[in-house]
């Protein structure tokens, strides 16, 4: 695998990974923050260049530090021959095979391949899949060089405190502060290594609440670097009563604003959230999310 470095390089891969939405999702969102400053440290590999197949886009070495980490030790993989995925993670030094981490794509024919390679390095796979969400703009979205993540503290928000159609709540920027309420609330965390995680996101990528009369946030969501839309709550005593909808509202509105791509994916069993969803002008997409959770064997 070849390591891109190159701006002028990273952003002809990017402009090509738009052809192959939404099945290139990932690696095109997490290629886009790699353009825009790259908060997270990720690197990204190609099978070969200009013409490639594979593209996998990871942290760099200096990220991967704590082996049990699923929330930083994520590889974001899309490929044009998914059945010769198994010769690819072959390759020495593309995986850690030691470590806990994940792998995510939009490709459900990637599975195959990444089973057949765990299993052959007794490595236990955890499958899940959800429904991705896009709206009529995500396909549409260019390669922009204008909005700068990095310093999103700094960035204008003309919207923020802007109507919610009741003077009572008001939309509002996450702060750090609330990554524990975040974290309490996020069904995949509620434990120090996603809180860590949770208060990195916050403080370098967009993330809104809406806050209630007491001028605490009721419901919020975040960005995770790939651009995924995520981590989305509502109190109990404020559900049923729209307010996700409006907050995913605001939040496009602004992601629209700022031209940074944007995606979600929810539990096709999980019937509330999928209303709010859908509501908000979100469609299920041709393919699905993916995630692998590969632990090494004792």
């Amino acid at each position: 695998m070849l390591l891109l470095h190159c701006s002028q390089k990273l952003l002809s891969l990017y402009k090509s990974l738009a052809r192959s939405i939404p099945e290139s999702l990932k690696v095109y969102g997490s290629l886009y923050y790699i353009n825009h400053g790259n908060p997270f440290n990720m690197e990204v590999l190609v099978d070969s260049w200009p013409e490639y197949q594979t593209v996998i886009i990871r942290p760099q070495k200096q990220e991967m530090t704590d082996d049990m980490d699923p929330y930083t030790n994520v590889y974001r993989v899309f490929s044009k021959e998914p059945q010769k995925l198994q010769e690819v993670l072959k390759n020495c030094g593309v995986i850690n095979w030691k470590q806990m981490f994940q792998i995510q794509g939009c490709q459900e024919s990637l599975g195959e391949e990444i089973k057949a390679i765990a299993f052959s390095k007794s490595v236990k796979v955890n499958y899940s899949k959800l429904l991705l969400y896009l709206t009529e703009h995500s396909p549409e979205l260019k390669a922009s060089t204008k909005s700068k993540p990095g310093s999103r503290r700094e960035a204008d928000h003309p919207d923020d405190g802007s109507e919610s159609g009741d003077p009572n709540f008001k939309f509002s920027q996450l702060d750090v502060c609330h990554s524990a309420l975040v974290n309490d609330n996020w069904d995949i965390g509620q434990n120090e290594k996603s809180l860590r995680y949770i208060q990195r996101c916050i403080q370098t990528l967009p993330a809104f609440c809406l806050q209630g009369p007491e001028g605490h946030p009721v419901t919020w969501a975040t960005m995770d670097p790939s651009c995924e839309v995520g981590m989305a709550y509502t109190l109990d005593r404020y559900r049923s009563k729209g307010k996700l909808r409006q907050l995913l509202g605001h939040f496009m509105k602004y992601l629209r604003q700022e031209n940074i791509p944007f995606y979600l994916s929810v539990l096709e069993e999980n019937e509330k959230s999928r209303r709010a969803v859908e509501g908000s002008g979100f469609s299920v997409a041709s393919c699905g999310w993916h995630q692998w959770i590969c632990s090494p064997g004792k």
